[in-house]
């Protein structure tokens, strides 16, 4: 879906109010005039001083943010909007004692919005299988600190798979599915082909056998390759991997294990909408009105 491309200058300006910004949820939710989320009636009253939307037919009260991230948030609009396009825009993503400087609230409610954030971006790419010719290949990124052996067989980094979709024979990246497994072996392979490739793909490996999936679903091209060699065989995959490290270490100076998977759906979200970088914001504050409220429990913050 197509969403409209702003500048910073032009989003500062037309989101510097509340108004401004719920009038935009509004259009954003309801583009054909309000609609009842309980029983899909349209005609309402309206309650300006509690700004709730009262359903005529089943009498249910909502607002523009009900039912969404911003459900019962305390943070102003304002500050959401702001939070959203730096998340949107900026490769390198912004951190929550960067995001608690600009927006002015504390460094743990910089920390919830940005988690929210995420979990929205990871909703939204959810719904995307990759096809086509695929790349697939693993990964391992050690969080803040870590030292020791590197790569296959590290203890202190986190084993992560990847796969990227190759277009016009290899010339361009399409999209990319990033996720940390616990050990990377065919179980963990199959599992995170079944969740994010549609079925009967054509897939490209580096030979290794955990990465071999049953081929009466893929067709499984493997080619064996010295390390210098499978940038050529392997290209997009490699550089996304290159590019996620730099951006963990750029911005957060090193990720634990525990929060690594977030930061993956970031990076993956920005990178499958790298063609529209003016949009995403917008696209981005249209995932969050559709990803069902979520509590600091549930992000386990």
């Amino acid at each position: 879906m197509q969403q409209k491309a702003f500048t910073l200058l032009e989003w500062q300006q037309l989101f510097s109010t509340e108004e401004a910004c719920k009038q935009h949820l509004f259009e954003m939710r309801w583009p054909e005039g309000f609609v009842c989320p309980h029983c899909g009636h349209r005609e309402f009253w309206y309650t300006p001083g509690h700004e709730l939307y009262d359903c005529k037919h089943c009498r249910h009260r909502t607002s523009v943010s009900a039912g969404t991230v911003f459900h019962s948030t305390k943070i102003p609009l304002v500050k959401w909007f702001t939070a959203i396009y730096f998340v949107a825009v900026d490769k390198g993503g912004i951190s929550a004692t960067r995001l608690s400087a600009y927006v002015d609230v504390s460094w743990n409610t910089a920390r919830l919005m940005l988690a929210k954030l995420r979990k929205a971006m990871q909703d939204r790419d959810a719904s995307y299988l990759l096809s086509g010719v695929i790349e697939l290949d693993d990964g391992f990124v050690g969080g803040r600190g870590t030292g020791g052996k590197r790569g296959r067989g590290s203890e202190t980094k986190t084993a992560i798979l990847v796969a990227c979709e190759q277009r016009e024979e290899g010339k361009y990246a399409g999209y990319l599915k990033m996720q940390v497994v616990p050990a990377i072996n065919q179980e963990e392979s199959h599992g995170f082909c079944e969740q994010t490739i549609l079925p009967n793909q054509h897939l490209k490996t580096d030979g290794s056998p955990t990465l071999k999936t049953p081929k009466t679903r893929h067709t499984v091209s493997l080619q064996v390759t010295p390390p210098k060699e499978t940038g050529k065989w392997l290209p997009w995959v490699h550089i996304a991997i290159a590019n996620l490290k730099r951006f963990l270490l750029g911005t957060y100076h090193g990720v634990s294990g525990e929060r690594l998977q977030e930061y993956l759906d970031e990076f993956c979200y920005r990178f499958n909408r790298r063609s529209w970088v003016l949009q995403i914001p917008n696209r981005l504050l249209y995932s969050a009105l559709n990803t069902k409220p979520i509590s600091r429990l549930a992000l386990s913050l």
